[in-house]
């Protein structure tokens, strides 16, 4: 499958999530709530997931392989630094 768009939506700059993306594939098909969270050392992608009665969080829809999870990442990662850089700077 072939990624089409990644459309980002920013969040607040509270916590460590940055950005929460949807992602069209061969433009026919998305995934919504893939999240852009600052971990300690680098950014990383979260897929979607829901939380199991038990309390553990579940993905609902994720890649299989190791190259598409790679593949994934650094294209969503990629479009957020260009989003940034299109983004208005704020004055404070």
């Amino acid at each position: 499958m072939k990624i089409t768009d990644i459309r980002i939506r920013k969040t607040s700059t509270e916590g460590k999530m940055r950005a929460v993306v949807s992602v069209t594939f061969d433009d026919a098909f998305v995934v919504h709530d893939i999240k852009i969270i600052d971990g300690n050392e680098k950014m990383f992608v979260a897929m979607p997931s829901r939380k199991t009665p038990t309390g553990e969080f579940k993905d609902i829809v994720h890649p299989i392989t190791t190259e598409a999870r790679e593949e994934l990442h650094k294209a969503i990662i990629a479009r957020y630094e260009e989003y940034l850089k299109e983004e208005p700077a704020t004055e404070e």
